[in-house]
């Protein structure tokens, strides 16, 4: 692989802002919001960010109180700047929109302010209260886990996080496009926790008898592996699952050749991701192939339109069929569908239109259909309390992905920040 691809690989999708930049945008805010109400932009936001104040202290120059006006709400506010879909909230909300000007581009000066605190490695982001004697074990080590556990640390609780990774952030560190976020900020996200008093336990599972021990629990382990759709030619090489091919960009010293064209299969975020991903490698023709109409897809529309401004293109009402070639995948056999009567999901069904074959080149196909649950924890997800994420035993709690079947990392902050405040009066109350 070249240089050149290399370094385009690695472009972030929203680069940083300078301090002129940052100061410039900022100073377009019309600080919206006050006594009388909450500005659109926060009432947006589910870590619940107080925008229009932290865009404030930016206007001013003031990064760090920025940062700290963010930290209070949100532990993972660097990384929330990074991959939050900002069009669908907080920028989506702002006033301007209304008079037919651009956004203030919130997500980038949430990421100046966080971004300038951590380079300055003295600054005490959040305080912790006086240590209790409570403990409470996190499992998991995604954006739920990580509020979760901060939260509660910063409240005094004696906190472990248990994470079979090697590094921490779930899905943000290997299930998301790294032209969104390849791995910082987490590592100075993790030394904000640390800083709060949250212990890490990382490359292990979580023991049975520290669970046991544990006052109170949090489970925030996230959705399973992709959904197993299996298709002839399946043991290609060059046939991909989601995961494990975002996992291998992110990780490895150098992303797998894709070769000049990718097929992707799929209709949801994590299929775009995919697909944006593949143009960056360099691929010549990506082909997103999905079958129910751009209408009906669950992927956010915008994305779908920057995907296909990059280049990507869609093979609407088509389904894989097999997959051709000698030792590596050379083509896919896909046939064409029609919509028929609704299904369960409410949404019409795909049906096969008889003898309407076709084939697409590839020399990669990536699946990108979805994520099972995890049914090791079916039991106690049966009947849980949404607005606290206390599970049928009343020790341990949930949120996130495994709760909610993945919405998006901030939505995940949310649920953490929700059920440490549960888990807070619960052991309070014993």
């Amino acid at each position: 692989m070249s240089a050149v691809l290399e370094q385009t690989l690695r472009r972030e999708l929203h680069p940083a802002l300078t301090a002129e930049e940052a100061v410039l945008e900022a100073d377009r805010c019309l600080g919206c919001g006050g006594p009388n109400g909450e500005a659109p932009c926060a009432a947006a936001c589910p870590a619940d960010i107080d925008v229009a104040g932290f865009i404030g202290s930016l206007a001013v120059g003031d990064p760090v109180g920025a940062a700290h006006t963010i930290f209070a709400e949100n532990l993972l506010g660097g990384t929330c700047a990074r991959v939050c879909p900002v069009e669908m909230l907080c920028e989506g909300a702002c006033v301007l929109r209304h008079e037919g000007r651009p956004p203030i581009a919130i997500g980038a000066l949430q990421r100046y302010a966080t971004d300038t605190a951590f380079a300055r490695d003295s600054v005490v982001l959040r305080t912790a209260a006086p240590r209790r004697q409570t403990r409470v074990a996190v499992v998991g080590a995604g954006p739920a886990g990580l509020a979760c556990a901060g939260e509660l640390a910063a409240l005094g609780h004696r906190v472990t996080v248990y994470e079979w990774h090697d590094e921490i952030g779930g899905l943000v560190r290997f299930a998301i496009a790294p032209y969104r976020e390849q791995r910082e900020p987490l590592p100075s996200e993790q030394r904000l926790l640390e800083q709060l008093g949250v212990e890490f336990v990382l490359g292990a599972a979580a023991p049975a008898e520290a669970l046991a021990a544990a006052d109170a629990v949090f489970l925030g382990v996230g959705m399973g592996p992709d959904v197993s759709v299996r298709y002839p030619g399946d043991e290609l090489a060059g046939v991909w699952d989601s995961l494990p091919f975002i996992e291998a960009l992110k990780t490895r010293a150098h992303p797998p050749a894709v070769g000049r064209d990718v097929v992707v299969i799929g209709g949801g975020n994590t299929a775009i991701d995919v697909a944006r991903e593949a143009v960056r490698l360099g691929a010549e023709r990506v082909t997103l192939v999905y079958r129910r109409t751009r209408a009906l897809m669950p992927a956010y529309a915008y994305e779908v339109d920057e995907a296909e401004a990059e280049g990507v293109r869609f093979a609407w009402l088509a389904e894989p069929v097999r997959f051709l070639g000698a030792l590596r995948v050379g083509a896919v056999e896909c046939r064409s569908m029609r919509l028929g009567q609704p299904d369960e999901s409410g949404r019409q069904k795909p049906e096969p239109i008889p003898g309407s074959e076709f084939v697409t080149p590839a020399d990669t196909v990536v699946k990108a259909v979805g994520q099972r649950p995890r049914p090791e924890y079916a039991h106690l997800l049966e009947h849980v309390d949404l607005a606290t994420g206390r599970t049928s035993d009343p020790r341990i709690f949930a949120g996130g992905d495994v709760l909610n079947g993945g919405v998006s990392v901030v939505e995940a902050v949310r649920e953490g920040k929700l059920a440490a405040a549960a888990i807070h009066d619960y052991l309070e109350a014993r």
